[in-house]
């Protein structure tokens, strides 16, 4: 079972160092399990996070650097996860396995792009961000997003939702998936809405928080975690299921969301953005209480869970990913990464090697800086004219990614590329349209928050 939160930050937690939200689940199962405290996104924004963390590739392997020279998808794109590309929906179901997302998608809402066109049994939840429905501030006359659309499979069933019922409503859609894959092996990957903007939370977390509706997002997240564990228990699953928790990149870094100790936020390439809570339990296999500063990303899920779940691995294309499975079971056990990769969008912004990390660019403008993370998480202190030796070796790796991957700042283009899935312009559409007259749950939602 696969969490993935919505821009919760490295410092949201309480297990990682948050004095205000509380999580006592989420505590409890990394007192339960392994915590990861250098797991990294492959990237600092959704759509190419979430497309790597599926397929275990770099986000311009895939086609997903940018989407038509922006950072995310937005609705009615032609373009998404192309159906040729393996997902860890499909790697899994190759192997027998039931499987079911819910929640948040967002590698494109084309119906070749929806996870039932990649390998996903079922499917429930919103196919973007929460934040690209019909909100305040929106012209009257329908100019904006389209309303918000609710799907279950590949058919719309609900148009502008509720949101503050939405995590519970995705709560009752994953114990009846358990429920039914209780007779064989299954993936269940759960991704929350929470804490992306705009936040709507029940009345029970609101009233309990003390930071706000972020804290109530926080902990409405603990909450949902608690039923499917509790259920897990019930079916008599826990001891046989790995359960992994983590988030798609870091904190907006404001508004209650905490990346401390690190430096940046959602968005850039230094830590807040990209390094971020992850959990793994597995009773009888993970050792419980353990913590690691070892370096391990979500792309290392798809080959780590190809190996335990005896899926067969695609062989006929160049998966990122490292299999993580020693670091699960032997604390003896180092990174299998020489080096961690950080792009923004098609650039390569920085690269880490061990303890040290090295930048060269920011949106588009080189910068220069080395820091060493085990001294200084918080990337306070450029040693770059202290250590030429360990910039030389970076900048090597560097050049050995530009060479595979691409770099568009520098109009390096990657010789090891897939292309992003594309339908004709004559075929792309939305999946809803705004509508005055119809009777929507919320015509607009009153926050114009958007994140």
């Amino acid at each position: 079972m696969l969490i993935n939160c919505d821009d919760l930050g490295y410092g949201d937690l309480g297990c990682y160092g948050s004095p205000l939200n509380r999580t006592p689940t989420l505590d409890r199962l990394a007192d339960e399990g392994l915590r990861f405290d250098d797991f990294y996104m492959a990237s600092p924004v959704c759509s190419p996070s979430r497309g790597a963390l599926l397929t275990g590739c770099y986000p311009p392997r895939i086609g997903f650097g940018s989407f038509d020279g922006i950072p995310v998808l937005f609705p009615g794109q032609p373009i998404g996860l192309p159906p040729d590309e393996v997902s860890l929906g499909r790697l899994l179901s190759s192997a027998g396995y039931r499987t079911m997302m819910i929640g948040k998608w967002h590698c494109g809402d084309q119906p070749e792009f929806l996870p039932t066109n990649h390998g996903f049994d079922h499917y429930f939840g919103l196919p973007y961000s929460n934040d690209m429905g019909r909100q305040a501030g929106d012209d009257a006359n329908g100019a904006g997003y389209p309303p918000l659309p609710l799907l279950w499979d590949d058919e719309v069933v609900e148009q502008q939702p509720d949101q503050a019922s939405l995590t519970g409503r995705y709560v009752t859609e994953a114990v009846r998936f358990l429920r039914s894959a209780a007779e064989g092996p299954f993936f269940l990957y759960l991704a929350h809405m929470y804490v992306h903007l705009p936040i709507y939370v029940q009345e029970r977390f609101a009233r309990q928080s003390r930071n706000g509706a972020y804290g109530a997002a926080v902990e409405s997240i603990d909450w949902a975690t608690a039923v499917v564990l509790q259920e897990l228990e019930a079916l008599g699953l826990a001891d046989d299921t790995i359960v992994i928790f983590t988030s798609d990149n870091g904190s907006r870094g404001v508004g209650g969301g905490s990346n401390l100790p690190l430096r940046g936020a959602k968005g850039t390439t230094w830590e807040g953005g990209q390094r971020v809570p992850c959990i793994v339990r597995w009773p009888g296999r993970v050792a419980p209480g353990r913590v690691t500063e070892e370096l391990a990303t979500a792309m290392d899920l798809f080959p780590t869970l190809a190996r335990l779940c005896e899926a067969p691995l695609p062989t006929d294309r160049t998966i990122d990913g490292r299999d993580i499975t020693p670091l699960l079971l032997d604390p003896a056990a180092t990174s299998p990464h020489e080096a961690f990769l950080y792009y923004f969008m098609d650039d390569l912004e920085a690269v880490r090697s061990g303890r040290w990390k090295l930048h060269f660019a920011k949106h588009g403008e080189a910068v220069a800086g080395l820091y060493d993370l085990e001294a200084d998480p918080g990337e306070t202190t450029d040693v770059l004219s202290s250590h030429p030796a360990v910039v030389a070796e970076l900048e090597a790796h560097a050049e050995q990614a530009r060479r595979s991957l691409g770099d568009a700042r520098l109009d390096r283009v990657g010789a090891d590329v897939r292309p992003i899935g594309r339908v004709p312009d004559i075929r792309r559409r939305t999946l809803t349209t705004y509508d005055p007259t119809h009777p929507y749950y919320a015509a607009e939602y009153d926050l114009p928050h958007r994140g």
